[in-house]
């Protein structure tokens, strides 16, 4: 009896220790089981194709107000108004779980989601610069990211077919030739690369790309626009996926890596003294009058092996981890959200100097 209690508790002692070990991945497991639709995506009905003539089917228009609207610095307004330059901004996966494979643009609670989260946090960013346009569609559950080749890819074709229904609208009817700026994060990075293959590398439309920012998804160059080398370049794109200096990337050594901090991809370290300022509008969700701390020099950051690295966090208001410890995915825009925003208006600025 006793040496099987000593086995006991052996083997229970390897299970917690494999358990924190392997905590990240077990977590992932649970999260996945907890979001996968009750049936495939063939097995489903996709909630209705979007409207874009119908100003709710859109997160973000400058013709009103909404959350694209709110700026980090007191007594400051948006200044969408007088630009001369637009963005088109496509939200990240803010559909975390449900009965199907894609978000209905009825669902008021993941509409919310997005206003206030990404649409505030990360849209909001080139409101310095550019008319804000970002359309709502029907956005593949996060789960689509982890089965591909199966009933994520289709959910994610679906969405992408939103994305490009919603670009081809707003050059339509509200672009009137200007240049334009593409943005967007994790899920519309991914669907904004597609869209600088398909519809402007190559095309008369790829003249008036002031830049894109393709953020938070490992992409390449095989788009056929080239990467930002310095941070007046125009016609180029921008991305990157933060991570701490030692934590496992999603991506490879020829993923596209700008360092925003020096808008460089040459893997020049740039230090904290670098970095304009990180801003969490989430802490201030719904506050209209409750404006985010600007906290200058939070990160510095390299890349390296297609990767943003950063070696340190100088603030609490930043503590949390994207699946596995060390992913800052949540914090693409965030850590560099100063940086970004001022980047914008410099680009805008050189691309109608050269007009």
């Amino acid at each position: 009896m006793k040496k099987f209690l000593i086995v006991l508790g052996v083997v229970i002692g390897m299970l917690l220790i494999l358990g924190y070990v392997f905590r990240g991945v077990l977590q992932f497991a649970v999260m996945a089981y907890m979001m996968r639709p009750d049936a495939g995506f063939a097995e489903t009905t996709p909630p209705a194709a979007p409207d874009y003539t119908i100003e709710s089917n859109w997160a973000a228009l400058p013709s009103r107000e909404d959350a694209a609207d709110r700026t980090p610095i007191a007594n400051t307004s948006t200044l969408q108004s007088a630009a001369d330059v637009d963005v088109f901004f496509i939200h990240p996966t803010t559909l975390l779980g449900g009965d199907g494979w894609n978000q209905a643009l009825d669902d008021e609670e993941i509409n919310g989601r997005t206003d206030y989260s990404t649409i505030m946090g990360q849209a909001s960013a080139f409101n310095a610069c550019c008319r804000v346009y970002a359309p709502r569609y029907r956005q593949a559950t996060l789960l689509s990211f982890f089965s591909p080749q199966g009933d994520g890819g289709d959910a994610l074709e679906l969405a992408y077919r939103d994305v490009v229904q919603a670009f081809r609208f707003y050059m339509d009817n509200y672009n009137n030739g200007r240049p334009f700026i593409l943005a967007g994060h994790s899920q519309g990075g991914f669907h904004l690369d597609k869209l600088l293959g398909e519809e402007i590398a190559g095309t008369p439309l790829e003249a008036k790309l002031v830049a894109a920012y393709p953020i938070g998804y490992y992409i390449d160059d095989s788009n056929g626009i080239p990467v930002c080398q310095s941070a007046e370049q125009t016609g180029c794109q921008a991305t990157w996926n933060t991570l701490s200096l030692d934590a496992s990337s999603g991506g490879s050594p020829d993923s596209i890596c700008v360092n925003p901090l020096n808008w460089s991809a040459n893997g020049l370290h740039a230090g904290f003294d670098k970095n304009l300022g990180s801003v969490s509008f989430e802490r201030n969700q719904g506050k209209e009058d409750n404006y985010p701390d600007i906290e200058p020099g939070v990160v510095d950051a390299q890349c390296r092996d297609g990767a943003l690295r950063i070696s340190a966090i100088r603030s609490e208001n930043y503590g949390r981890s994207f699946i596995t410890e060390g992913n800052y995915h949540l914090y693409d825009y965030s850590f560099f959200y100063m940086n970004i925003r001022e980047n914008a208006v410099v680009r805008s600025k050189a691309y109608l100097a050269g007009k």
